[in-house]
């Protein structure tokens, strides 16, 4: 019986991994748990829960199994990267294995930033997203704003250059999915606005937010609104885009973009950590 478990143990391992790589693929979302400690369980098994509860491997206790799958869904509500818990806190019944201590790991793709529009701001926010660790999608219809000589230093390589012939076309392809992925529209002009956000809220990304004034994105939205879009999906753009933080400056502005980008994907509330003090 022990050969035939050490047997199928690395079998589980490939299989485990093999389904992390389609997770990170298909830029869904999933949850790998492992046990670090326990006096009754296997340290080192592992369970990956998918979409829909589903599981692929074993923790060594059929509730255990259960009760990680139903914990996996608040624990990716979080928006953590990683999580330690025993099991007396997650599932008190069972008590048998209360002092067993389980590590949750998120696995998902690295954040993915669709930028339309190369100009003064788009640039910027294209190059600061890609030194925090997005990786980078950037669009313009003007071929000498995204030519690859404007970023060539290590980090700008990795910036997705593409120059569209239809904005609308460049930025549903630039968002796959939409999990895992960040719109930001930038661009020059009222056309190309409702192009690029007819794109963005049909590709139903994690973020959507447009440049302009007050009134410059009200008419791009009620535009929209009457057009059929629903008022629930024209509310979750983020217009005029970016935090409050007096910005003034093209680097600045892309700053404030990228502070409420972050904001959204870590579940921030975008104000000041020091506000309790002046209360």
């Amino acid at each position: 019986m022990a050969e035939s478990a050490e047997s199928n143990a690395p079998a589980n391992a490939r299989t485990i991994r093999e389904a992390i790589d389609n997770v990170l693929e298909n830029g869904s979302v999933a949850a790998l748990v492992t046990i670090v400690q326990s006096d009754q369980l296997m340290v080192g098994s592992k369970l990956l829960v998918l979409a829909g509860a589903r599981t692929i491997g074993d923790l060594g206790d059929a509730p255990l199994n259960r009760m990680v799958a139903a914990a996996t869904a608040k624990f990716l509500q979080t928006h953590a990267e990683a999580s330690m818990s025993p099991i007396g806190d997650l599932a008190p019944q069972l008590n048998s294995l209360a002092s067993t201590l389980l590590l949750f790991e998120r696995i998902e793709g690295e954040p993915h930033l669709v930028v339309a529009g190369a100009g003064h701001v788009g640039a910027s926010l294209a190059r600061l997203a890609a030194t925090v660790g997005y990786r980078v999608t950037l669009i313009d219809d003007r071929a000498e704003f995204v030519g690859r000589e404007l970023f060539n230093s290590p980090r700008e390589q990795q910036i997705n250059l593409i120059t569209a012939s239809n904005w609308a076309e460049a930025v549903r392809d630039s968002s796959g999915s939409g999990h895992g992925v960040s719109i930001a529209i930038v661009t020059r002009g009222h056309k190309q606005d409702e192009d690029c956000l007819r794109a963005a809220l049909a590709a139903n990304p994690d973020y959507i937010g447009m440049i302009g004034s007050k009134r410059r994105t009200n008419i791009v939205l009620q535009k929209l609104g009457a057009e059929g879009f629903a008022g629930e999906q024209l509310q979750k753009v983020r217009a005029p885009i970016g935090l409050d933080i007096g910005a003034i400056s093209p680097e600045e502005v892309a700053l404030a973009i990228l502070a409420e980008i972050v904001a959204e994907r870590r579940g921030g509330a975008g104000g000041s950590l020091s506000h309790w003090r002046r209360e």
